[in-house]
C-alpha cells in the first residue's frame, strides 16, 4: 500500500524478466488501469534513484522502472554494451509486461535511452522527458580513462568514484545541507558491478545522436540542471533546437536534478505527461 515506508528496497519483491541473457529487475508500482510511466536510471545508480518521485508519479501512473543491465539488481553480462543493447532490453521488458506503450522519462545514460527508444521504435512510445543528458555525452578519452581505471582497481575504484561522483551529481551547497538525500545515491555507485559499469561508461561513450534526433516525433521535455557540468543547459537547448516542439525546463540543480530539484522537478514532469 502507498503508506508503506519507501527505503532502499527494503520494502520490495523482488520483480524480474527473464531475457535471453539474463534477469532485469523491476518495479511495478501504481493503479493498474493507469498510463505506464517508465522510469530509466543514470549510470552508476538503480532504480531507488527515483524514490523521491514514486508517490506523486503513482498517483496519476502505472510507474514501471527497472535496473538498467549491469546496475542494481540486473543482470551483468560479460564485455562491453551499447545503448541500443539497453533500449531493446526495455522493449523486451514492455513485450514481457504486455505494454504496447508507455511514456519514458531517463537521466543522463537513461536520456541516452529514451533518444534511441524515439528514434528507432517511436511506436512504442508515447511523451518523452529527457533528463540531463545530451545528443553526446562526453569524449572517448575521458570515457576511456574511467573504463581502465575501473576493470584495474575493481571495487576500490567504485568507492574512490563514489566520492569525485558527489560533486558532479550534486552542486556543492545541496550536498553539505542535504547529506541524507545524497548519501543513498552515491552509494549506489559504490555497490555498482565494476564490470557492469564499464560495460554502461562504453555504452555512453558509443552513443551519438546528433545527428539523428531531428527524426524524434514523440513530444519531448527537455530537463536541464544549471550547475550541472556533465551534461549542460547548452547541451539540452541543442535537443530542443532539433526536436521538433520539445519544451525545456532548467533547474537550480547539478546532474541528478530529479534529485536535488525534488518537488519542483516532480511537477513540472507530472504537468507535462499530463497535457493532452
Amino acid at each position: 500500500d502507498s503508506s508503506t515506508s519507501r527505503g532502499l528496497g527494503d520494502v520490495y519483491k523482488r520483480q524480474v524478466v527473464s531475457l535471453a541473457d539474463g534477469d532485469l529487475n523491476y518495479l511495478l508500482e501504481g493503479p493498474a488501469a493507469a498510463p505506464v510511466l517508465v522510469l530509466s536510471n543514470s549510470l552508476g545508480t538503480n532504480l531507488h534513484m527515483w524514490d523521491a518521485q514514486i508517490p506523486a508519479f503513482t498517483e496519476h501512473f502505472r510507474v514501471l522502472r527497472y535496473d538498467t543491465r549491469g546496475h542494481g539488481q540486473s543482470m551483468v553480462t560479460p564485455g562491453f554494451y551499447s545503448i541500443e543493447q539497453s533500449g531493446r532490453d526495455v522493449l523486451a521488458l514492455l513485450d514481457a509486461l504486455n505494454i504496447d506503450k508507455a511514456h519514458f522519462c531517463g537521466l543522463s545514460m537513461g536520456g541516452l535511452i529514451g533518444q534511441w527508444l524515439a528514434i528507432n521504435a517511436p511506436s512504442r512510445l508515447d511523451r518523452l522527458v529527457l533528463c540531463n543528458t545530451a545528443a553526446k555525452i562526453g569524449t572517448d578519452d575521458v570515457w576511456n580513462t574511467r573504463i581502465d581505471t575501473v576493470l584495474k582497481g575493481g571495487e576500490k575504484a567504485m568507492r574512490d568514484l563514489r566520492d569525485a561522483s558527489i560533486e558532479r551529481w550534486f552542486t556543492a551547497p545541496f550536498a553539505k545541507a542535504q547529506p541524507e538525500k545524497v548519501e543513498p545515491i552515491v552509494t549506489m555507485l559504490a555497490q555498482t558491478s565494476p564490470q557492469g559499469y564499464a560495460g554502461n561508461c562504453a555504452a555512453v561513450r558509443d552513443a551519438d545522436y546528433r545527428e539523428q534526433i531531428a527524426s524524434i516525433t514523440a513530444p519531448t521535455l527537455i530537463v536541464c540542471g544549471t550547475g550541472d557540468a556533465v551534461t549542460t543547459p547548452e547541451h539540452g537547448r541543442f535537443m530542443q533546437e532539433r526536436i521538433r516542439g520539445a519544451e525545456l525546463v532548467e533547474f537550480d540543480a547539478a546532474h541528478l536534478s530529479n534529485v536535488q530539484a525534488g518537488e519542483l522537478f516532480t511537477g513540472r514532469v507530472l504537468s507535462f505527461l499530463q497535457t493532452n
